[in-house]
This record gives structure tokens, C-alpha cells and sequence, in this order.
């Protein structure tokens, strides 16, 4: 069995990952991993917010199916009903009972370690090795759970910088594994964190053109994302040691549609995230076509393995077939599922005082990324159209579709132009893709 290495990197702005001229930070991981191996043209988040992008990947599930929300406790997020019902079912769980040596290091989910939570002393079940982030995003002054124990930090370049810890700590578990075992290694480093015509309510609020103070923000924020190749450096200091290397990045938006900066919309440059992976039968400087999902990272592992992924309850498929068609056959899925359920407060925001209740992340200018109406779910087809068809759970019924062949930045809604006999069908997808568990989600058939 192969040992394999996955590096995630989230929230780097997609224009640093996706758009050629600015590919410079991302340099030597297209060399080491890219052009050595497959490159995915068509790789998705099946939703597009942190925690439950991430919970989506360990459960290889919809997030209708592991029921993480949003960030928070409140929102399923490292809850103790996560934590019993969706972690003991997690791929790493399969991967340790083949007798992988496994080992996580970096940042894992929003609202791990806190008391409600379980607190540091909670290690996920599967891992030998543990050394998660408590919280959220930091690279100075955190806390670490360290196998069960806290292990603090403080602002000290050497000892402390997040990522050069990360990279440290897994070549020393590599230089110490057992060499006649796989192993199973996920390092997820953190970056900074700090007109729309015809679109739902909460894309048509913002000013265009933007404000100055709101321009400031994001030319800051930029440049803070320019400067972090977290990924380049996993990719040289740890990739040697492994087998296969897959480098999978969480994008969040910078100023599209004049609003400032999050994940948390049904866009393209919210749900499309850059995918790289090279191993044993992957021939190298590949670009594949076929459309990959996040959800699919843990059947493609387990495939890997030996694991027979129907017998789980994973909504994904491998993706071997696509990169090795000489190890594995299989077809890739003709459309897929975006979902997201919209997060709010109940009471007003005190700094934004002629804004009501229902919404969150009104920052900065009173511009809010979200709202509890926010809550969509969409058809994404790329096989003989490329449309995606989106319906938002509100008081409108609002529906948003898309033809990404003639309108790839989306600044047209054509409902009104489609065929209806398409939208019945674009509908009834939906439908079913939204009520499915397991193999029904790869059945696409219909």
C-alpha cells in the first residue's frame, strides 16, 4: 500500500491559485506535484464555508448528510455530536484499522478544542500522531493539542511560526516511522485572515464601486496573501518521504461582486479550488477534465488503500480512475451538488445600526457576507452544458442559473431565457441530489 501525503492550505484568494499570471506563489508546488503529476481543472467544494468544506472532506459526505452548518458550535461544527456520530466514520478511521501509521498537524476544525467541545484532551479517532490547532486561524500565540495535551506558543520566530512547525514536526515523524508500514500524513497550514444584477438579495446590497476604506482593506489583505506560500514549502520540505503527494486548496473570494472577503457564496471563485496530485501510475504534466469534489479526497484514499468504498457511508467516488486509468476503471459524474446553509444573528448588529437582525459578517462598510436566508443549494453539470442552477431557501424562492461556457464570470442570470423544460430538469436533480445518502449520490442517471 502506498503511503500518501495531503497538504491543505486554506483561504488563499483564487486568483493566487487558479489564474496563471499570479500562479508565482504557488511556483514549486506546480513544479514538484503539478507537472510531475495530475493537475485538476474541474476540482469543487461541495460547500464553500471552513468547517463544513472541511467536515465534507474527512466524511467524504454532502453536508445535508454530516450536518456541520457554519463555524460554529451552534452550527454542528467539532460538536460532541460531530465528534460521535461523523468522526468515528471518517477515512482516517478506515485508514488506521490497515494498519497506516497516521499523523495530522496544523489546523483542523473552527471550534476544536474548546470546552464545549470536548477541550485539547479529544483526539480524533484514527490519528497516532496529533497535533491540531485549537480555535481558529493563528501563526503567533496559539495553542496546540498535542496527542491530549495543550501545548502553548508565543511570537517567538523559531520555535513558534505555525507553518515551519507543521513542516518540522512532520519530517520528524517521517525520519521516525516504522518503514515496513504506510503511512498517512495531513498537514493543513492556515493564511491570514482578516454589480450584481439579477443575483439574491444579499450579492445586490453592497456599493459599486466600492469604498476607499473597503479598498484599503483588501489591497492589505492581498498583499498578506502574496506573501504566504505555505504550500511550496510542505511540498519541498516533505513530499520526498511519501509516495503520493495531493495538494487540495480552499479558496476565499477577494473583492468579487464589490463584496470584501469570505466563502460563503455559490460562485465560482467560492466553490472551484485548485487540485494537484503525483504517485505511483499518474503519469506526469496531466490536466484532467473530469469534475472532482472535495467529498471525494476520502474514497480516492481509501481506493488507495484496498478499501471497497460502496461498503461506506460516503457520498463520494474515487478519483483514481481519472488520474490512473491503468490501475482503475470508472467514469467521472456528468453533475453534483453546492449546498450551504446561511448563517445570522438574532439580535442587530450594534455597528451597523440601520441594518436589521438575520444577518453576520457585516465587515467593513455595514457590507454583509451573509444571512440567515443565505441558504442554497445548486446543480453544477459540466459534461455536454455547463450550467449551474441554484435555489436559495427564502421569502423570494429565489433561483440564479448560468451558463459558464458563454458567461464564466457569471454576471449574467439567463432564468428567464432557458428553456423551462431544462429548469424541470435542473430542478428534479436537485431535488434528488439533496435527499441522497451514499451510493445514491453517485447515481447520476437521471
Amino acid at each position: 500500500r502506498p503511503s500518501v501525503l495531503l497538504s491543505l492550505c486554506v483561504s488563499h484568494a483564487p486568483s493566487l491559485t487558479v489564474s496563471v499570471p499570479l500562479q508565482t506563489p504557488m511556483k514549486k508546488a506546480r513544479t514538484l506535484i503539478g507537472d510531475s503529476g495530475a493537475t485538476f481543472s474541474n476540482a469543487f467544494t461541495v460547500t464553500p464555508l471552513c468547517c463544513p468544506s472541511r467536515s465534507s472532506i474527512l466524511s467524504g459526505k454532502y453536508p445535508h448528510n454530516h450536518q456541520v452548518r457554519n463555524n460554529s458550535l451552534s452550527g454542528n461544527c467539532s460538536s460532541p455530536a460531530w465528534q460521535r456520530e461523523q468522526e468515528t466514520q471518517a477515512f482516517p478511521v478506515y485508514l488506521h484499522k490497515l494498519n497506516y501509521q497516521t499523523f495530522y498537524a496544523g489546523k483542523y476544525l473552527n471550534q476544536y478544542g474548546k470546552p464545549q467541545a470536548g477541550g485539547v484532551s479529544h483526539v480524533p479517532p484514527g490519528w497516532d500522531q496529533w497535533h491540531a490547532l485549537v480555535g481558529n486561524s493563528q501563526y503567533y500565540n496559539y495553542s496546540l493539542s498535542v496527542n491530549g495535551k495543550e501545548e502553548q506558543h508565543g511570537d517567538h520566530y523559531a520555535t513558534d511560526y505555525l507553518t515551519d512547525l507543521i513542516v518540522n514536526r512532520s519530517v520528524e515523524f517521517l525520519d521516525h516511522r516504522r518503514k515496513n508500514q504506510p503511512i498517512y500524513t495531513v498537514l493543513l497550514s492556515v493564511s491570514p485572515h482578516p454589480s450584481a444584477q439579477d443575483k439574491h438579495w444579499l450579492l445586490r446590497q453592497p456599493h459599486s464601486p466600492m469604498a476607499n476604506s473597503s479598498i484599503d482593506f483588501l489591497d492589505n489583505a492581498f498583499r498578506r496573501r502574496l506573501s504566504v506560500s505555505v504550500c511550496d514549502t510542505v511540498c519541498v520540505s516533505v513530499w520526498p518521504s511519501v509516495c503520493m503527494c495531493v495538494c487540495y486548496i480552499l479558496c476565499v473570494w477577494v473583492g468579487q461582486f464589490s463584496l470584501p472577503i469570505d466563502k460563503r457564496q455559490l460562485y465560482e471563485f467560492d466553490i472551484r479550488v485548485p487540485l494537484m496530485v503525483r504517485g505511483p501510475g499518474i503519469k506526469p504534466n496531466q490536466t484532467l477534465q473530469g469534475p472532482v469534489l472535495n467529498i471525494d479526497l476520502g474514497p480516492t484514499f481509501l481506493d488507495i488503500a484496498g478499501v471497497d468504498v460502496s461498503r461506506t457511508t460516503m457520498d463520494g467516488q474515487s478519483f483514481l480512475p481519472l488520474m490512473a486509468p491503468s490501475l482503475r476503471n470508472g467514469t467521472s459524474r456528468p453533475y453534483f451538488l453546492v449546498e450551504y446553509t446561511g448563517e445570522g444573528h438574532t439580535d442587530q448588529d450594534p455597528a451597523c445600526p440601520l441594518l436589521g437582525p438575520g444577518l453576520s459578517q457585516c465587515f467593513p462598510d455595514c457590507v454583509c457576507e451573509d444571512a440567515f436566508n443565505n441558504t442554497y443549494a445548486c446543480v453544477r453539470t459540466l459534461s455536454s452544458v455547463n450550467l449551474q442552477y441554484c435555489e436559495f431557501a427564502d421569502t423570494e424562492s429565489f433561483v440564479e442559473v448560468y451558463n459558464l461556457t458563454s458567461d464564466p464570470h457569471q454576471l449574467e442570470n439567463i432564468l428567464k431565457k432557458v428553456d423551462p423544460s431544462l429548469l424541470q430538469s435542473m430542478n428534479q436533480r436537485l431535488i434528488r441530489l439533496q435527499s441522497c445518502t451514499g451510493a445514491a449520490c453517485r447515481d447520476t442517471k437521471h
